[in-house]
């Protein structure tokens, strides 16, 4: 049967059925709840499209034009034409760019299954038209009111006869051919032109504050004359005491036919704010990766012998996220995006233990040990797909208590969708372009408007905010633009070159750069994602700076690095010396207490000139010659071991000097022999306390050796890394999707195939048949017999029930072979199985 011939749709299940494959398969896309559990027929499968939650989620995915146009649907007729949506939409004057997007958006609505049927009969879903429709409880968007149908439903006769005389219409002997009169006066435009030029001047105030919305108002129970002349005529109608609404009629009329105030057909172009060169937006970015690499590492060497405690509620405590910024000398927010980035890569978790702390993870170490391009891929593959949002750490949950960092409550399941889109925006720019916030914002508000509300705080617009930044400490973005290894990063294709020369800094681009989308795919396969961030870290490898495997020593006790340095070299600095300025260079400052701990370590004084010598591009200082060696003079003259504490010194009278020091009090000392002390404090303690008094004790073991202290490296058991939080179900891959449509089809045509009437009986339902064991074998033995096709129903081993079509070709032990008809396959199934059995019709 020809498209033409074909007979219109009654139901969304019979539009549905006139599909194609590829249709479906595009409405399952962009609907994948609506394949779990995949449905048995396309009945179900429209059901299933109706549901409230599903069409709540499919109008949230939907952009303003087709939110719009779905919203104009709901207040036309039912069904409606085309036409009549477009006047809805274009308005009498018929605007041309919202004629030329129509089509789309229906298309859009009729695809996602929202709305359904051909032009002359276009039907919104029950349930969209319900979510979408004006009521007194749930005003619609367009800022309509009932019709005047509607608005009259429980209005006396005599009233409404009185309404229809005094507007000049002619009385009727009923009230709904009254109304329908009426209503062809308010939808005239010359008839109701001419009345409303009847009215007074203060009346038609009242209309033009009501005509955009909202439509109800509040009025006394005498109203004034301005009122009642509306009020009389219709213009106006009363829907409870005291409340009047504007009919949906007039305030159409009144917009010159629009649904909406500001038909929204066009997307808001991502405007470029300033333009660079892609070179210096590159090597911003690689810096910047850089940098970020370093910080982790810094952060997670921090935690390295055992982090902060977890708080009982999980996550980490307001204090121990301020001691971490200022460890890492960054704001407490950057400092939270930090944290949650190693714990969203793996390689940060609790180690599990009864008093619980954070820890690096054995993944960390095999991080460490890859090459720093990877180790930033790593970083910006978990960034981009983590639903963990650092941006709420600080803020309220829903009972009002405080958002912690890597602790409950932080996922939001839209933000790997929004960063996602944020990036696929910044790489529709020229090379080397900026975006303005505002137009990132707009846009994303434009795409989906039913996602939060309307105001610059919604969550939406804030995730698209953090992710701008978050991009640029990262190093995706360079100076605001996608750099090459970000764009990499997403599976977009080259950028396209600035049509003039390039621009400096700040310089605005010209006016006939538009914005034009790469093709880049909303969401990568598993492989996929995989082969971006591969060419993301080889993008990047050559603008990451190599690893120096020198210093610059200088005269004031600091050694400058001026690069990054070799992991051997700058675990050693570490210990040798503290950080005092980071930046492009590093700067390392040598103190008492640095050479001591460098001692503590097992040091002596003779390796670390060898190592200042082997690794200083410049001679050592004869300063810092001097300060290794007091120190090492020093170092272990006093021993601390355990009695509870004790010092032993083989000089009395540097004891004697302890003694008579006020600050050692609090370690409560007593002589036991002349050149041993005893203490009311634990060794630590006692150390820390001599440490503290300007001497350089060392602990000693009970055997009266000298204890080697290293820092000891704390790691949580093997851990993965947290899994990103589905904002519904995933969306189905191909074969998933082709598997699908296949068993919906063979459902649908077991389920539709005409059935011949049982003898003596109606035609079956479309419920499983039933028969007894004789009848159903003696029917699949006939039609063995005359090549028949039958319908089945039949349960499987888990108790599932379905219907099948089924054309036998042998039955013998208890078995039928068939072929099936529903699964395109030759089959053999138990009779004991079958509940039942039916011919088919003859045509």
């Amino acid at each position: 049967m020809s498209t033409e011939d074909r007979p219109a749709p009654r139901s969304l299940a019979e539009a549905l059925r006139v599909r194609d494959e590829a249709s479906l398969a595009a409405l399952l896309r962009a609907r994948p709840d609506l394949v779990t559990p995949v449905p048995t027929d396309l009945t179900q499968l429209a059901t299933r499209a109706g549901t409230r939650a599903s069409v709540l989620r499919a109008l949230e995915r939907l952009d303003r034009f087709a939110l719009q146009t779905a919203e104009a649907l709901a207040v036309a007729g039912d069904p409606a034409t085309y036409d009549e949506v477009l006047g809805l939409m274009a308005g009498d004057a018929g605007d041309p760019v919202v004629s030329a997007a129509l089509p789309r958006a229906v298309a859009t609505l009729r695809e996602q299954a929202l709305a359904w049927g051909g032009d002359d009969r276009l039907r919104l879903v029950r349930t969209a038209r319900e979510l979408l429709a004006p009521s007194p409880q749930h005003p619609s968007p367009t800022g309509l009111g009932p019709t005047v149908q509607e608005a009259t439903a429980g209005m006396s006769p005599g009233r409404i006869q009185e309404i229809v005389t005094t507007a000049g219409l002619p009385s009727t002997h009923d009230s709904v051919s009254a109304m329908t009169a009426l209503t062809a006066l308010f939808t005239n435009r010359k008839r109701m032109a001419a009345l409303l030029r009847q009215a007074p001047g203060e009346s038609l105030e009242v209309l033009e504050r009501l005509v955009w919305g909202p439509p109800y108002g509040q009025v006394t129970a005498d109203p004034a004359p301005r009122l009642r002349w509306l009020l009389d005529r219709g213009l106006l109608l009363p829907t409870a005491p005291g409340t009047v609404v504007l009919p949906r009629e007039v305030a159409l009329h009144l917009r010159a036919g629009r649904a909406h105030r500001e038909p929204e057909p066009v997307p808001p172009a991502v405007e470029p704010a300033s333009a660079h060169r892609p070179e210096m937006v590159d090597s911003t970015a690689a810096g910047q990766a850089y940098t970020a690499l370093a910080t982790v590492e810094e952060l997670l060497k921090d935690w390295d012998g055992g982090g902060p405690a977890v708080l009982r509620a999980g996550g980490l405590s307001v204090r121990d996220l301020k001691r971490t910024a200022v460890a890492l000398d960054v704001a407490e927010p950057v400092a939270a995006f930090w944290v949650e980035l190693a714990y969203a890569a793996g390689l940060l978790a609790s180690d599990g233990e009864a008093d619980e702390r954070y820890a690096p993870t054995p993944a960390y170490d095999e991080w460490l040990e890859q090459p720093a391009a990877e180790r930033w891929a790593r970083l910006a593959g978990a960034w981009l797909a983590a639903t963990r949002t650092s941006g709420l750490v600080g803020g309220r949950d829903a009972k009002e208590r405080t958002l912690s960092a890597l602790g409950p409550g932080l996922d939001r399941s839209a933000a790997p969708e929004v960063r996602h889109r944020v990036l696929v925006l910044l790489a529709g720019l020229p090379a080397g372009g900026a975006p303005a916030a505002d137009s990132v914002l707009a846009r994303l508000r434009w795409e989906r408007p039913l996602r939060g509300p309307q105001q610059d705080d919604d969550l939406r617009s804030r995730l698209a905010r953090w992710t701008l930044s978050e991009a640029e400490l990262l190093g995706v973005t360079g100076r605001g633009a996608l750099s090459a290894h970000g764009r990499a990063l997403l599976g977009a294709p080259a950028p396209r070159p600035a049509e003039e020369g390039p621009a400096g800094p700040g310089d605005k681009l010209p006016v006939h750069h538009r914005h034009h989308e790469p093709a880049v795919r909303e969401s990568l396969s598993a492989a996929e994602q995989a082969a971006a961030t591969a060419a993301a870290a080889r993008l990047l490898a050559p603008l990451l700076p190599e690893p120096l495997d020198h210093v610059l020593l200088q005269a004031d006790l600091t050694a400058v690095a001026p690069g990054p340095l070799e992991r051997p070299l700058a675990d050693m600095l570490g210990v040798l010396a503290d950080v005092e300025s980071k930046g492009g260079a590093t700067v390392y400052r040598f103190t008492p207490g640095s050479v001591r701990r460098a001692l503590d370590s097992g040091r002596a004084a003779s390796d670390l000139h060898a190592f200042l010598a082997a690794h200083s591009r410049t001679p050592v200082p004869q300063p810092l010659a001097y300060l290794i060696d007091d120190v090492a003079r020093k170092h272990g003259r006093l021993r601390v071991g355990a009695a509870s504490a004790y010092v032993r010194c083989d000089d009395d009278a540097l004891l004697n000097e302890i003694l008579a020091d006020r600050r050692a009090a609090a370690l409560r000392l007593r002589r036991l022999a002349p050149t041993v002390l005893a203490a009311q404090a634990d060794p630590a303690a006692l150390l820390e306390g001599l440490r503290g008094m300007g001497y350089a004790p060392a602990a000693e073991s009970a055997e009266g050796d000298v204890l080697i202290t290293r820092a000891h490296a704390h790691r949580t058991p093997p851990r993965t890394a947290p899994e990103p939080v589905p904002d519904g179900p995933p969306p189905p891959d191909a074969t998933l999707l082709s598997a699908a449509i296949r068993a919906i089809r063979a459902g649908d045509l077991a389920a539709t195939t005409p059935r011949k009437p049982a003898a003596g009986g109606p035609v079956p339902d479309g419920d499983l048949p039933r028969t007894s064991s004789a009848e159903t074998l003696a029917t699949m033995q006939a039609a063995v017999l005359t090549g028949e096709a039958l319908w089945i129903g039949y349960v499987n081993a888990e108790g599932t029930a379905s219907q099948r079509v089924i054309a036998p070709i042998r039955v013998e032990g208890g078995f039928v072979t068939a072929y099936d008809h529903t699964a395109d396959e030759v089959r053999t199934y138990p009779l004991h199985r079958v509940t039942g059995v039916a011919e088919l019709a003859d045509d």
